[in-house]
């Protein structure tokens, strides 16, 4: 059901601290708390006597109490005391996971720990560039599978419908749609020539007039989206084309976290090669980026609602190519996983 051997967001760092806190990814229970030196610890969240969650329980020093009776584990996940008696049973431990601190965010590597390489985390194009400017980003949870998001990061064309009054402008109705396979996912783009700026970038943008505008939907395995938005006076756009000087470019980055196969912890964050330090812009779009993904949340919410309970065949649609390729990969790769799991038991 998911790929295991990579990193997902757990929280934002500032959601990880001295307190005892209970997460849920990919189906299983975690709790997540911070060392007196700052390091990020998870552990299951299961104390292994009567499974009561250790986030219940309490702190003693970088340590966990169990608060049923008192077994004590360090970030390791081992028990290391058992004050009802003498000797510390040997199965006394709880499973670890590797944490990580990147982007203002707390990773969690669910697979074999010794994979864990923090440099597999996802790379942020231009975050600390000194002409880019960067939104603190934001999150949400999502009644609905983490593929029904997907799909809708690989889909430039639902913007036309969902997001009227944003990203919506003539164009992104009924122009074709290109896609195509990476080394690590799928692109869904196109190019809309001589169009009126979206009502969201219009403030944006630093030129007059019609722009030429391109749309990348990009999404890397599992379930990392990468969405680039570049504006640039009309006849200076167009496949091929090196990126014209006065052209506006965004970047927006999505991270989205299984809890279960119904809920989705979705993480963002975007930034723009303007306005940097501008604290006021990075706000506006902070506020409209919450407001279109608030929409996002409406349509998928009722989606995974409408297929979890449909009575006759759904279809799919020219639109839904990048989507479908996406899934069949993925579907392929968490196969050829569990099977490598199996034979290594």
């Amino acid at each position: 059901m998911y790929l295991r051997n990579t990193w997902y967001a757990i929280a934002r760092c500032e959601e990880v601290g001295d307190a005892l806190s209970p997460f849920q990814v990919l189906g299983e229970r975690i709790v997540a708390y911070r060392k007196a030196d700052g390091t990020p610890v998870a552990l299951e969240d299961a104390c292994p006597h009567r499974k009561l969650p250790l986030s219940m329980g309490r702190r003693r020093g970088d340590n966990i109490m169990c608060g049923y009776h008192g077994l004590t584990f360090d970030g390791s996940g081992t028990c290391v005391e058992a004050p009802t008696q003498g000797n510390i049973p040997s199965t006394a431990r709880v499973k670890s996971y590797p944490l990580a601190d990147r982007w203002g965010l707390v990773w969690i590597w669910m697979g074999e720990a010794a994979a864990a390489d923090p440099a597999k985390i996802i790379h942020i194009d231009n975050h600390d560039s000194p002409g880019w400017g960067l939104t603190n980003g934001d999150s949400m949870t999502c009644n609905c599978n983490y593929l029904y998001l997907v799909d809708n990061l690989l889909d430039p064309s639902h913007v036309a419908w969902v997001h009227v009054t944003s990203f919506a402008a003539p164009g992104t109705e009924d122009t074709p749609l290109h896609v195509a396979k990476t080394d690590n996912g799928i692109v869904v783009s196109r190019w809309m020539l001589n169009r009126d700026v979206p009502l969201y970038y219009a403030p944006l943008v630093k030129f007059q007039g019609k722009c030429d505008r391109l749309q990348h939907y990009e999404v890397r395995y599992p379930s990392l989206g990468v969405n680039k938005s570049v504006f640039t006076p009309a006849g200076t756009g167009g496949a091929g084309k090196s990126v014209d000087e006065k052209a506006y470019m965004m970047a927006s980055y999505h991270f989205l976290t299984p809890v279960d196969a119904e809920t989705t912890r979705y993480f963002w964050l975007q930034n723009r090669n303007t306005d940097p330090g501008n604290a006021e812009v990075s706000a506006q779009i902070a506020a409209g980026a919450r407001r279109a993904f608030e929409e996002d949340r409406e349509i998928l919410e009722a989606v995974h609602k409408g297929m979890a309970n449909r009575t006759t065949p759904n279809l799919d649609l020219t639109l839904d190519a990048g989507a479908l390729r996406f899934r069949r990969a993925l579907s392929g790769m968490i196969a050829a996983e569990n099977n490598a799991l199996k034979a290594s038991a």
